[in-house]
């Protein structure tokens, strides 16, 4: 498994800042919807349940979790970029800082509004790392993967993986709740807009190889949308670009 290389341009240092703004923002917000205690993002649930079971922070266990997801890109022949190895640390560091700094929040309205903060900070987390072109986390590689790999819908896989991990981190203490289904609903719709409102020097998603592998010789080279395959019983065959394969459908 190899690291792609980091794509150069004009651009190439707003890309940057957007990168890691946007990755310590997502651990932002994973800490605010902890903070909130309505429940937790798909992913947050497993995190949360395997901290409450080995004691260690939510956010180290963030770590070991996208460094285990990263290596599950080796059987299905993804390749990483600069932002999904730094997804893997920068996420669970900027996480724990903010619950060092948050205290937690008591009453409902307080939860509400910590929990539709969170949920808002997630969205334009999302839109600047993901618009910045420098690769997906381990967990959306792992879906898109998965999607190329086994031709099903981006819909089905997205889907299966994310009520597997959720069920798991349930099972082990992981908080369910209102938030985790606001999260959910919101995500999508706010990712969508903030991927355009921090698209760098065109459409984002251009140039990095996000979808890794899905296409041959120089157009994976360039991240070129890849054809997937068609969605359950449709026979339409449409080319995706990796932030679409990523977002909620």
């Amino acid at each position: 498994m190899s690291i792609t290389a980091v794509p150069r341009g004009a651009h190439l240092t707003r890309r940057l800042i957007q990168l890691y703004v946007g990755l310590a923002l997502y651990g932002t917000s994973s800490a605010l919807l902890v903070r909130a205690g309505l429940g937790l993002e798909p992913w947050g649930v497993l995190h949360q349940g395997l901290a409450e079971r080995t004691g260690l922070s939510i956010g180290v266990v963030s770590i070991i979790v996208g460094a285990a997801v990263l290596l599950l890109w080796i059987p299905i022949r993804q390749r990483p970029g600069l932002g999904t190895v730094s997804n893997v640390f920068v996420v669970g560091i900027a996480m724990d800082g903010t619950l060092a700094l948050v205290p937690d929040v008591h009453g409902l309205a307080a939860q509400i509004a910590v929990m539709a903060a969170g949920v808002v900070v997630n969205g334009v987390a999302t839109g600047l790392y993901i618009a910045a072109r420098f690769g997906p986390g381990p967990r959306d590689g792992l879906m898109t993967g998965l999607h190329r790999l086994t031709g099903r819908s981006i819909r089905l896989v997205r889907t299966l993986l994310e009520v597997a991990v959720v069920v798991t981190g349930f099972l082990l203490g992981g908080t369910l709740g209102a938030g985790t289904v606001v999260y959910a609903l919101a995500i999508g719709p706010l990712a969508q807009f903030f991927l355009r409102f921090f698209a760098v020097g065109g459409k984002p998603g251009a140039e990095t190889g996000a979808d890794g592998g899905g296409a041959a010789g120089k157009g994976e080279a360039r991240g070129e949308a890849v054809a997937s395959a068609p969605d359950d019983g449709d026979s339409a065959v449409t080319a995706r670009t990796p932030e679409q394969a990523i977002l909620p459908e």
